[in-house]
């Protein structure tokens, strides 16, 4: 039997988050979800029934046509014109992960009650979710600030038997899936195109994904440079509990600590040093690693925060009987995060990349670019040119997305977060990061087989033992591109009980 997660008003953190998403679990409307949508939905149609008052986006028009009445004849194409008309996306479609985390984000918003959509309409999405229906979503073309607004039509276009879905490993059209499925498109009524399209379920899709991502990297990036640090002959006094009590940032106390443990029994930091300090690419790790840990952790509130949200406009409240015109569509709290993650996730690369650096440096018994006879052969010298031109890739997208704004809809839209750009650049910035970190992988144990026959700790001995399996050590010169592509994958499964 499926497992399933009941969707309710229960508040979500990204460990629940990923536990649904990885473990395939199936969705299911709580009762209490359930009866949250209909008590908004039928207070809205009471409502509607007795008063002829404007409201945005129900029986008026979008943005700058705020002013143009719709009559109640017309509501429901409205909203199917809403949709139509805003699936303007282009660029790369959106992976199928990040789409799966839409879908659920945008039936968790939906669900707590305050989006005046039919229940069958939220039910619909999950009928999408749970068949793995998955819309074909572009990259482009969300300012962040109306909500994702050309994302979420293209997301909202099946529900109406229209646009395309990713099923069964091919793209095809969404009315011969819903078809199959037995399932009839759905008529939308009042305000429920605008709930669909309002909203940060694409922003908040990619800061979930690039959340979960760096939290293993983060951990895997101290592991690696354990590993170079022990190749590099490094001193450990660095590391001391007694250095990081003094200015106790949590990120860089959890990141000494976890050096010392994964080096825990080595001969090689164990033994007299002939050298007094590091280079600030091994002495510092804590501070470098900590700082952007410690990011992270903020990263993560507000992600956290947004995945328990009502995003929408207007926003409902049957208990107050008020419909409230609002911006919390509004971007900006995403754009600044996902802009700082950017921040975050390229300085453990940078730092990376300089460990790479000192490496092939020919100093402290390692010869120069970690092969034998080099001139004759050029080593791991162009490895580190890869991981240079990924660093200054990353550079340029750390500018930040959040800085900008352009006006939009006859100016109704006068400031935007560009959060979405915030949020596509973010998730290239970590698997960049990914790219240099394997590098330096690459490099660390090559590093190390020059210190032999001195041992590393057993910890780092069973991760270079595993990794052996798919990188060999260079002897002389090859074609390398394939040993980094391995490293990468090893990187990516690399799946160990971290100290």
């Amino acid at each position: 039997m499926p497992e399933y997660h009941k969707i309710s008003s229960r508040k979500l953190d990204l460990g629940t988050v990923d536990r649904i998403i990885s473990g395939k679990l199936r969705l299911e409307l709580s009762e209490e979800a359930h009866g949250l949508i209909l008590r908004c939905r039928e207070y809205l149609d009471n409502r509607m029934a007795v008063s002829d008052e404007p409201l945005y986006g129900i029986n008026t028009g979008f943005g700058s046509l705020y002013d143009r009445r719709i009559s109640n004849s017309d509501l429901g194409a409205l909203q199917k014109n809403l949709v139509m008309s805003h699936a303007c996306g282009m660029g790369d479609e959106v992976p199928s992960e990040i789409v799966r985390l839409m879908l659920f984000l945008k039936i968790q918003s939906l669900a707590l009650g305050y989006s005046g959509v039919c229940p069958d309409t939220v039910e619909r999405l999950v009928d999408l979710y749970n068949n793995d229906m998955l819309p074909v979503v572009y990259q482009q073309g969300s300012l962040g600030a109306s909500g994702d607004l050309a994302p979420l039509a293209h997301l909202s276009l099946p529900l109406m038997g229209m646009g395309e879905v990713f099923y069964e490993g091919e793209i095809r059209p969404a009315s011969e899936v819903l078809k199959k499925l037995d399932l009839e498109p759905l008529t939308l009524k009042s305000k429920e195109g605008l709930a669909l399209l309002n909203g940060t379920q694409f922003m908040t899709a990619y800061g979930v994904y690039a959340c979960l991502e760096s939290i293993a990297l983060m951990k895997k990036a101290d592991i690696i440079a354990a590993i170079s640090l022990d190749a590099f002959d490094g001193r450990s006094e660095a590391f001391s509990e007694a250095v990081h009590r003094v200015r106790p940032h949590p990120g860089q106390i959890e990141t000494a600590g976890r050096i010392l443990r994964i080096l825990e029994g080595s001969e090689i930091t164990g033994r007299t040093k002939l050298h007094v300090q590091d280079p600030y690419s091994f002495r510092c790790i804590p501070q470098v690693h900590g700082a952007s840990k410690d990011a992270l952790d903020y990263i993560i509130s507000v992600i956290e925060r947004e995945m328990n949200s009502v995003t929408d406009n207007p926003t409902v409240f049957p208990g107050e009987d008020r419909v409230i015109s609002g911006g919390n569509f509004h971007g900006q709290p995403l754009a600044l995060a996902l802009d700082h993650l950017c921040l975050a996730l390229s300085e453990m690369g940078s730092i990376s990349e300089r460990r790479i650096y000192r490496l092939l440096s020919g100093k402290r018994g390692l010869p120069l670019f970690l092969v034998a006879r080099p001139g004759l052969n050029s080593g791991f010298m162009i490895p580190q040119y890869t991981a240079a031109s990924i660093i200054s890739q990353n550079k340029q997208l750390c500018t930040p997305a959040s800085v900008d704004t352009i006006e939009s809809s006859q100016g109704q839209e006068d400031h935007v977060s560009m959060g979405a750009n915030a949020a596509t650049k973010a998730l290239k910035v970590v698997e960049n990061t990914k790219k240099v970190l394997a590098i330096e992988l690459f490099n660390a144990v090559q590093a190390l087989e020059f210190r032999r026959p001195a041992r590393s700790s057993p910890f780092v001995e069973g991760i270079v033992e595993s990794y052996r399996k798919r990188v060999e050590f260079v002897s002389s010169d090859k074609v390398m591109y394939g040993d980094m592509k391995e490293s990468l994958e090893f990187l990516k499964s690399l799946d160990v009980d971290i100290p």
